[in-house]
């Protein structure tokens, strides 16, 4: 059964793009968006990293912090966040340790093929480690400002 509102964050431990692992419980007493990504420098994926970079100071403001997961091993994280100035964190889950956890590591189909893939979705955390809001099956334009919204408007975060 994969994690959605109304649980807590597992302790899993991932290693980051700040050089420490890092596990969600580590971010208790703040909020965080944990946004579940196909893969580093691709179109859609850009996007919204960048959508997220761009509207940083809104999500500090609210208390929040934003971490990115996608399978992608560390060194793509670092030129990924190089390349756009991507001011948070990047988890490298290549074992999809959370990806499974969530239940984002989905069958996909592609001109014709199918294959495993990451479902795009992002998770609203409480400050006390507990998921509040999902989104499953994410489309990118408008979605960042979609999040931030619920963060400013909705009287139980």
């Amino acid at each position: 059964m994969a994690l959605d509102v109304g649980n807590p964050v597992p302790a899993i431990r991932l290693p980051s793009s700040s050089g420490k692992d890092l596990a969600l419980t580590d971010f208790k007493g703040k909020k965080l968006v944990l946004y579940f990504y196909p893969k580093d420098d691709t179109p859609g994926c850009t996007t919204e990293a960048c959508d997220f970079r761009d509207n940083l100071k809104n999500y500090e403001n609210a208390n929040t912090v934003i971490v990115g997961i996608s399978k992608d091993p560390l060194k793509s994280h670092d030129k990924f966040i190089e390349k756009y100035g991507l001011p948070f964190e990047l988890l490298a889950d290549e074992k999809g340790e959370l990806l499974d956890a969530f239940g984002v590591w989905k069958p996909k189909s592609m001109y014709g093929k199918t294959f495993m893939g990451v479902e795009r979705s992002t998770f609203l955390i409480d400050e006390t480690g507990k998921i509040v809001k999902s989104w499953r099956k994410v489309s990118v334009p408008g979605h960042v400002a979609e999040v931030l919204e619920t963060l400013t408007t909705e009287k139980t975060l």
